[in-house]
């Protein structure tokens, strides 16, 4: 059975911008026009905004919703439906903050299936972000600022043993380390761990660390390297690696945001 997508057209931009990334440590961000992402789910929470207009948000595989802000937990499974309009996607990682800390960037918000879905706070920031040529010189004071303003309004705060092993795969993403190693440096046995990393970050060990090569590769490509090079530096073990990672990670192929990309 085919099921009907449902998404509002946004208002035209006056011209067409290449999608553009901006990855450093603890965030990164994306906007660009985006068509249909099959269903998929993320390693941290995410905050999503339509530039120009509403989007399609279906999760877990239920009804289509029209939105125009969504935050969407960790390991939570969603597909999107932007119809080729502009979106914004914020990404933060564990140890600069949780899921709680993107609540004060949406509004007027109600609740469906474990994901926040409102109106936009953040809106001008994101629209200037990828409508500013200029906009890589300032994104990241810029995110310095909303990450501190959402950070002292967080509820909760990361397991310290967690948020070591968290910095530390920071630092060396490529660390293919056995868990019960990794397990051990934190004071923990391997299943302890297994279970207190998943209800820390909100996803497996094995799975956040997989996206931690994964967002390593994309700000290698975005930087200017091809997707071998960037695939291969990474620790995947060629280009259809990375390019099945991708699609798992974000419902589609990596070519529909990371070529012509703008630096």
């Amino acid at each position: 059975m085919t099921v009907k997508r449902l998404y509002e057209r946004a208002v035209a931009a006056k011209f067409a911008l290449d999608p553009l990334w901006h990855i450093d440590d603890g965030r990164a961000l994306f906007a660009g026009p985006l068509h249909y992402n099959a269903a998929h789910a993320h390693s941290i929470p995410v905050y999503i905004a339509g530039l120009h207009g509403s989007f399609g948000l279906r999760i877990s595989g239920r009804e289509w919703l029209t939105c125009r802000a969504a935050v969407i937990p960790a390991g939570k499974s969603y597909e999107l439906d932007v119809g080729g309009n502009p979106l914004a996607v914020f990404y933060l990682e564990p140890n600069m903050a949780n899921a709680d800390s993107l609540l004060p960037l949406i509004r007027n918000t109600r609740e469906v299936q474990g994901v926040l879905i409102g109106t936009s706070d953040a809106l001008r920031l994101v629209r200037e972000f990828y409508e500013d040529p200029s906009s890589a010189k300032w994104a990241g004071l810029a995110l310095d600022s909303v990450v501190e303003f959402s950070r002292r309004r967080s509820t909760r705060t990361l397991d310290p043993r967690i948020a070591s092993v968290v910095e530390r795969m920071h630092r060396c993403y490529d660390d293919l380390a056995p868990v019960a190693q990794v397990a051990s440096s934190a004071g923990l046995s391997a299943s302890r761990f297994q279970h207190v990393f998943t209800q820390e970050v909100g996803v497996p060990y094995r799975r956040y660390r997989s996206w931690h090569r994964l967002r390593a590769a994309i700000s290698d490509v975005v930087a200017g390297s091809n997707f071998t090079t960037a695939a291969h530096a990474a620790g995947f073990s060629d280009q259809a690696h990375f390019a099945h990672n991708f699609r798992r990670t974000f419902g589609a192929p990596a070519s529909r945001s990371l070529f012509k990309v703008r630096v």
